[in-house]
């Protein structure tokens, strides 16, 4: 059960980080952004919504041990 768990939280946490680059990426786009520097600020925020989370989970792993 718990592998279930980590796989099923790790596929949420991946779905939430791509729907916030796709939106990134397409307001870039509505601020007439090139197509690079969308795709630039996409990856950033998929690459800090993945950080942050694992620091959120390191955070409570240590509250919990």
């Amino acid at each position: 059960m718990t592998i279930a768990v980590v796989l099923l939280t790790t596929a949420l946490v991946t779905v939430v980080a791509l729907l916030a680059a796709a939106a990134a990426g397409k307001l870039a786009r509505m601020d007439n952004a090139s197509y690079p520097t969308a795709i630039t600020r996409a990856a950033t925020t998929f690459a800090a919504v993945i950080t942050l989370v694992a620091a959120v989970a390191s955070a409570l792993l240590a509250l919990l041990t």
